[in-house]
């Protein structure tokens, strides 16, 4: 076979995958008589069923040992080594004998990641032809010929014909080029000539250049990086490009073979670039890389590296995860995923610290000396980074593990990948007995507390296991993904974020955009119950039970032991246990009626409870990721705080519709102005209570002008942009009648309007007053340009001209990507949470005719909508509808509420199967 390149053991002996020496003489013989053309079907035919033999063979003895890929990447390239050999033995064989020429030599060589011997079952395969002054006519011809057979194999050739002079001046100009060159491995032909090659790119482009191939990688791994998304925790990571996956850990082995002449990644040990540790830490992450890479490959049948929702699925199931309680399989698959990502960024920053040591300017090493800030006793600084002085007298004190990064805060210089490596092979020292010093305590309290940017200091304990190993019960969370949509970010990364939207409050860089929190900070909280409970609010998850009661049992026992008082400790188990108590009623309840506001400052009892639940609400949504805070859920959260204070502070009974409605009637008369008394008083009379107490002034100013003069046979629309809700306004006014609510929603559905909030009431003269917030695709208020086409469609679905169900049919579909979520239905009902309605809540899977679905079928069973509530979380949403049956009473029976949750179930369940169903979207 060809030159057998260095590297793991492969998966099967070469004779069971493809057998090079039984084949020769095969291939050769269909050349031999045949005409050309002849001759190269007979060949691409042996060769293709050879092929797929080789594949299948190689397919179930991975699916065997589904985690170790290395072994395969190298078996493939073995395998595509024979058939290029081949190809290029049959090619030459059809060619007349050549004539000893010297400029007849020609070689192949595999350039790329099939030079370095490592090819997923669908990689591309990189050959450069090597000739030696001018190509000859044989020589194009056996090129050609080759090229035709390969592509007749299927296999995806990328390819380049040169002379060794060609590449050292490509090389010099493109770095892609001279990577490529760097990996380059001869396979068949010319020895002699591919020898030639491979002394002058060492001796005439790699040497002496490494400053410069290293600038360029890493600005190129930079670019990719922000191609990529910038950081490590994306929801839908490329194994191959995205920040932490193999094309990072390439990059090290492109600088160190660049430099060193490294034979394969385990040289990087040799050079001195990484210790064994290190490196076993590298070789564990690329296999795991490898192997969800493999199997992506698998699953598509072609060359994909993006592990998408739905892959990340079947990956795990392929790597043998299994389901365990309270978590997926694919869960614990992305949380090792994640776990090697991270790994990987720390070898990256120990690699290059390495390098920069040993090919630093001199003149920079001068102005960072000069530039040089103060450290503490028993520190240094090399090449700008905090070191310590002496290693052994710094692990005498087990605090130093704690202080060196308080210390990295205090005087704001990064860690030196000394320290990194000098605390990570230690934490065996930070033991119960160091946990339990007050010292210790102080220490930490003084890196969440005192430095301005606790986030910093926290993500690098992370990063090194010191955050664990001092809050043992923060480990199983390390990495840990949630299996959907909504949350951007592991566990551990998502607190690091909540925390460092709480360091950004206190630092007054978000005063616009969160008012309250940041006037709340600067009248003053204890800081130290909230960064301790935002430290911990989600320290519960993983488990079958409900994380916010598991995490405040364990803040119980953690809290006492991280320096809180017994009172503080109290208040720190209850901001965990009711984490999400604020915005679920902010997003899940109508908070314009005061039973809601009322119940929610019974739960909350205090003013600082407030206070510190409202701060904590915030930072635990904008720490979700990009995007999930807006506008409409700021606005809930101000109005629920705005009332819960008033409640607090003047008395729960003084918080009523009554004086609501007074008050809101008299600035609803100051508004009409232009209307004649009469008119004035017919509006603020036409309408019931929850009217008054439910909508804004705007709004109710926006139906006194829809009503005025409204026929019987018309229906009035007014559409308005929120931008300060992040939505638009869609009021409607028509005469009443059965099923309103649901034609309504179904209209604004075939438009793809996504309902956040919805509001319908019935004058005391028949009237209906409908008012949706609706937002478009991305999040946000219509354009004014899209308004005619709503109100459009709007207009000839409330006239009967298009029917909601039918037009939905073909729309109403999931997602593929999506598919795999599981997200089970829950139906609940509650006659306490309002006094005059009964609420429904709808927990399931979102998709575009979800609403309808659920409106009409509580239209068909006689249910009044007053108002619906809708909150979503990603694929998830939670529908609340607030209800009286035919006769304006709660739904009491049992049997009746047992009899609807069966019809909202099967209602769901239809819809599922039919978005299922349609095409992918």
């Amino acid at each position: 076979m060809a030159e057998a390149p260095r590297g793991p053991a492969l998966l099967l002996p070469e004779a069971e995958v493809l057998d090079l020496g039984s084949l020769r003489p095969q291939v050769l013989a269909a050349c031999r008589g045949a005409d050309p053309k002849s001759a190269r079907a007979a060949v691409g035919a042996l060769l293709a069923e050879a092929k797929a033999r080789a594949n299948a063979r190689l397919a179930e003895a991975y699916a065997a040992d589904p985690r170790n890929a290395l072994p395969l990447t190298h078996s493939q390239a073995r395998m595509t080594d024979a058939l290029v050999t081949l190809a290029h033995e049959a090619a030459a064989a059809m060619q007349p004998p050549a004539t000893q020429l010297d400029a007849e030599r020609l070689a192949v060589l595999a350039v790329g990641g099939f030079g370095r011997a490592e090819m997923a079952p669908q990689s591309d395969v990189d050959l450069l032809f090597l000739y030696p002054l001018k190509i000859t006519a044989r020589a194009e011809s056996i090129i050609e010929t080759m090229l035709y057979i390969l592509w007749d194999l299927k296999l995806k050739v990328g390819h380049s014909s040169r002379t060794v002079k060609d590449c050292l001046r490509l090389g010099r100009e493109d770095i892609t080029i001279r990577t490529a060159l760097l990996e380059h491995r001869a396979i068949c032909g010319d020895r002699a000539l591919a020898s030639e090659l491979d002394d002058k790119l060492w001796s005439e482009l790699f040497r002496n250049t490494g400053r410069d191939f290293i600038e360029a990688k890493l600005a190129e791994r930079a670019e990719r990086h922000k191609r990529q998304g910038g950081q490590r925790y994306v929801l839908e990571p490329n194994v191959k490009e995205a920040k932490g996956g193999l094309r990072d850990l390439q990059t090290l082995y492109w600088i160190g073979k660049y430099l060193h002449r490294v034979a394969s990644s385990q040289g990087l040990v040799q050079a001195g670039l990484l210790t064994a540790e290190e490196y076993a830490l590298f070789s564990r992450a690329e296999n795991f890389l490898w192997a969800a890479r493999c199997h992506l490959h698998y699953i598509t049948g072609r060359a994909t590296d993006q592990l998408t929702f739905d892959l990340q699925v079947e990956v795990a199931a392929r790597m043998n995860y299994r389901d365990t309680q309270g978590r997926r399989a694919v869960e614990h698959f992305m949380q090792d995923y994640f776990r090697h990502a991270t790994r990987v960024g720390e070898l990256t920053r120990v690699f290059l610290t390495e390098l920069e040591a040993r090919h630093a300017k001199p003149e920079a090493r001068l102005m960072g000396f000069l530039n040089r800030r103060k450290v503490g006793a028993g520190y240094k600084l090399v090449q700008g980074r905090l070191d310590v002085m002496d290693p052994a007298r710094f692990l005498k004190d087990p605090l130093n593990m704690l202080r060196v990064f308080e210390e990295a805060l205090r005087s704001g210089y990064l860690l030196h990948p000394n320290v990194m490596r000098l605390v990570a092979s230690n934490l065996s020292l930070i033991d119960d007995h160091l946990r339990d010093d007050p010292e210790a305590v102080r220490i930490f309290l003084r890196i969440l507390l005192d430095h301005g940017n606790p986030e910093r200091g926290l993500r690098r304990m992370n990063e090194l296991g010191v955050l664990s190993a001092f809050i043992p019960d923060f480990e199983p969370i390390v990495a840990m993904m949630q299996f959907n949509v909504y949350h951007h970010y592991t566990v551990d990364e998502h607190i690091i974020q909540c925390i460092s939207v709480l360091a950004q409050i206190e630092r007054g860089e978000l005063v616009e955009e969160l008012p309250v929190a940041t006037g709340i900070l600067k009248v003053g909280v204890n800081r130290k119950v909230l960064y301790v409970a935002l430290l911990l609010h989600d320290i519960g998850k993983g488990r079958p039970e409900d994380h916010s009661i598991l995490g405040a049992q364990m803040v119980r026992r953690i809290a006492p032991r991280l320096g809180l008082t017994p009172d503080e400790a109290e208040t720190a188990e209850w901001l965990v246990r009711y984490h999400l108590l604020m915005s679920d009623v902010a997003q899940k309840r109508d908070i314009g009626d005061p039973r809601t506001v009322r119940d929610f400052a019974k739960a909350v009892e205090t003013r600082k409870r407030l206070d510190l639940l409202t701060v904590l609400t915030v930072c635990d949504i904008r720490g979700v990721g990009p995007g999930t805070w807006n506008n409409w859920k700021a606005m809930l959260l101000r109005q629920l705080y705005a009332h819960t204070v008033e409640a607090l502070e003047g008395g729960l009974e003084t918080f009523n519709r009554g004086r609501a409605v007074e008050e809101s009637r008299a600035a609803l008369r100051a508004r009409l102005a232009d209307f004649t008394p009469d008119e004035a008083a017919k509006e603020t009379s036409r309408h019931y209570d929850p009217y008054w107490s439910g909508l804004t002034t705007d709004t109710q100013e926006a139906f006194a002008r829809l009503l005025q003069g409204l026929k019987d046979d018309e229906i009035r629309i007014d559409l308005h942009p929120e931008p300060q809700r992040d939505a638009t306004r869609a009021c409607f006014a028509l005469v009443d009648h059965p099923g309103i609510f649901s034609r309504l929603a179904g209209a604004l559905a075939l438009v793809g309007a996504n309902v956040v909030d919805a509001r319908t009431y019935t004058s005391k003269d028949g009237y209906a007053t409908a008012v949706f917030w609706i937002q478009d695709s991305e999040g946000h208020p219509y354009e004014v340009s899209r308004l005619p086409r709503l109100r459009g469609m709007i207009d000839k679905t409330l006239k009967g001209e298009v029917r909601p169900r039918t037009a939905l049919a073909d729309r109403d579909k999931v997602k593929k990507r999506e598919r795999e979520f599981r997200f089970p239905t829950h139906v609940s009902f509650d006659n306490e949470g309002s006094e005059i309605y009964t609420i429904i809540e709808v927990d399931t899977r979102d998709r575009p005719g979800l609403l309808y679905d659920l409106t009409r079928t509580l239209a068909a069973n006689n249910i009044y909508i007053a108002s619906a509530v809708i909150a979503t979380y990603g694929a998830q949403v939670v529908d609340t509808f607030y209800v009286k049956d035919m006769f304006g009473l709660k739904l009491h029976a049992k049997h009746r509420q047992e009899a609807l949750d069966t019809k909202l179930r099967q209602a769901i369940a239809e819809g599922a199967e039919r978005a299922q169903g349609a095409p992918p979207a």
